[in-house]
């Protein structure tokens, strides 16, 4: 079944010997860029992006897109145990899901014929995200009947076809494709790569154009953390290509666009100096009116102390039923883990700065309680002291090199300068990154029985619940008209995944764009879809998270000739 193929710039070789050269391509500005780098002196050199690569078993990733973003159902697959191809899905019994597929490269589960996907609706659908029909050197991607690993395909129009992704289904395919540098081909290369790579592995065969035994092609396509196309590969196998050129692949990728969106998971809201009562907030201009907090402000405490803050917005000024001044800040997770690593430890070790940071987020993952689509936790000593003031630069982009990273199986606590078992002590990490340890050494040996994991907003499963879909999907149009006069009002991109809800009350993940509930049955289901709606819908409404102004709204619309919807 393989097909010989001469690649250029990947060196003959014997089947596991290691790569003498990695080539490296990616997509910026309508075009590739692309280096070779050496397994030695020679300094990276470029290398002819004009060429054919093989597809292996990166089509996967593409029917995971289109089912996705067209929600294609992906029922699990069961493994019967006769095809050999279930090595990479499960044993014989056992069932996997997508996104474990996907990290494993379980063929099988992939299969266009299993998940009833027509040529003509995948035609129209990569015509559109394309803004062209699928010829020339894109004709691989004309029909579902064309992808074959054997295939092979022009560099450019590979890349190209990962830029037409739409970011919602880029976010869900790397959340799946995070696993990879964790415990996939890639692993314990998370040292290097943080949470920016978000890849799915390939390995195949290529003979030499002059004979000879056949040798390994491996590496990995998708993206970059700003969504920046990938894509290398050398001789050997993936996960052989990742032991071996970690680190010189991490510091030969693309620097993030300064132009690209910062994505944040999920939204995390603050109740700050809840250990030190407010007495007054003044402002600029004398003492500040009740609401969203703009420039800088001193905070009053009864005990006669006194503190700055700046607010950019994203700080509040409210008071209680007997008209007590509270500070609330609102921010997505990783400012929440940014202004954490501030105001417990500081960047000067990055090593340090990255282990804390996964432990902030891990210590809100488990202690948080959820409100209105978000986490909500205290300032405190008792907790997680969180800066009052805008996240520095520095801690911003150690929040954002581990976004979605926490440590699963253990429970996690951190001390400025005391350890103890499951706690990280600030001056001992400190100590171990000056020795030159990593900062997942630094997390290994704070938590010897946890391991690093992702965390994405809640890292639930989603059950989707197609009646309630379906229903929300006939209300829309009608809601629109009156959704339209609210300011702030934002109509998401895609219409929400509703998710069946186990156990809790129901909630909205305004992040990744789903609702969790249960089934629709009476009228206070579909106030309940309403409203985890408007929490999305909302989210820049300055009264968006609001309980009484959302719920009074939700059963204004759920009453909408609920019969007809």
């Amino acid at each position: 079944m393989m097909r010989a193929l001469l690649l250029t710039g990947l060196l003959a070789a014997p089947l596991c010997a290691a790569a003498a050269t990695l080539d490296v391509a990616w997509w910026r500005d309508g075009r590739v860029q692309a280096t070779q780098l050496h397994d030695g002196d020679p300094p990276p050199r470029p290398f002819d992006g004009a060429r054919d690569v093989p597809l292996g078993s990166l089509w996967k990733l593409f029917v995971y897109v289109y089912a996705v973003d067209t929600r294609t159902p992906m029922p699990d697959y069961r493994c019967g145990g006769r095809d050999p191809e279930e090595v990479y899905c499960c044993t014989a019994g056992k069932t996997i899901a997508r996104d474990a597929a996907l990290a494993q490269s379980c063929g099988p589960f992939f299969a266009p014929h299993r998940l009833r996907i027509g040529a003509a609706p995948w035609r129209a659908y990569w015509s559109g995200r394309l803004g062209a029909e699928p010829a020339g050197e894109l004709a691989w991607l004309a029909s579902p009947a064309n992808l074959t690993p054997e295939r092979t395909v022009r560099l450019a129009s590979l890349l190209r076809a990962l830029a037409s992704v739409p970011a919602e289904s880029r976010a869900v395919a790397e959340g799946a494709l995070l696993r990879v540098v964790l415990d996939g081909r890639g692993a314990d290369t998370v040292r290097w790569f943080g949470s920016g790579l978000r890849v799915k592995t390939f390995s195949w065969h290529e003979t030499p154009q002059r004979g000879g035994a056949a040798q390994r092609l491996g590496g990995a396509a998708g993206w970059l953390a700003d969504g920046t196309p990938v894509w290398f590969a050398g001789t050997g196998t993936s996960a052989g290509i990742f032991r071996q050129w970690a680190p010189q692949l991490a510091a030969a990728l693309p620097a993030s666009l300064p132009t690209a969106p910062a994505r944040d998971s999920g939204c995390v809201e603050v109740e700050f100096f809840a250990r030190y009562p407010v007495r007054a907030v003044r402002g600029p201009a004398g003492p500040a009116a009740s609401g969203p907090l703009h420039g800088r402000h001193v905070v009053q405490f009864e005990n006669g102390n006194s503190l700055a803050l700046q607010g950019n917005g994203d700080m509040l000024l409210a008071r209680d039923d007997a008209g007590r001044p509270h500070v609330r800040g609102r921010f997505g997770v990783n400012e929440y883990v940014a202004r954490v690593v501030d105001r417990e430890g500081g960047t000067q070790e990055p090593e340090a700065a990255k282990a804390l940071a996964v432990a902030a987020r891990t210590y809100l993952q488990q202690n948080a309680q959820r409100a209105a689509g978000c986490q909500r936790i205290a300032d405190s000593s008792a907790t997680q002291r969180v800066s009052p003031n805008p996240a520095s630069t520095a801690a911003l982009a150690v929040a954002r090199w581990t976004d979605q990273l926490v440590i699963e199986g253990a429970t996690v606590r951190y001390h400025r300068d005391v350890p103890g078992p499951d706690t990280l002590a600030w001056t001992q990490a400190v100590a171990q990154a000056r020795q030159g340890r990593r900062f997942d050494e630094v997390l290994a040996a704070a938590w010897p029985r946890g391991a690093l994991g992702i965390a994405g907003n809640s890292g639930t499963r989603c059950n989707r619940l197609a009646n309630n879909e379906a229903w929300l999907a006939r209300a829309l149009p009608r809601w629109e008209r009156v959704l339209r006069a609210e300011a702030g009002y934002e109509q998401p991109a895609q219409l929400p995944a509703v998710c069946a809800l186990a156990v809790g009350a129901p909630y909205s993940e305004q992040s990744r764009n789903r609702i969790f509930m249960r089934p629709l049955a009476t009228r206070e289901d579909r106030i309940t879809l309403a409203h985890e709606y408007l929490h999305i819908g909302l989210r820049l409404h300055p009264r968006g998270q609001d309980e009484d102004y959302v719920e009074r709204l939700a059963r204004r619309l759920a009453d909408m000739n609920p019969e007809t919807l």
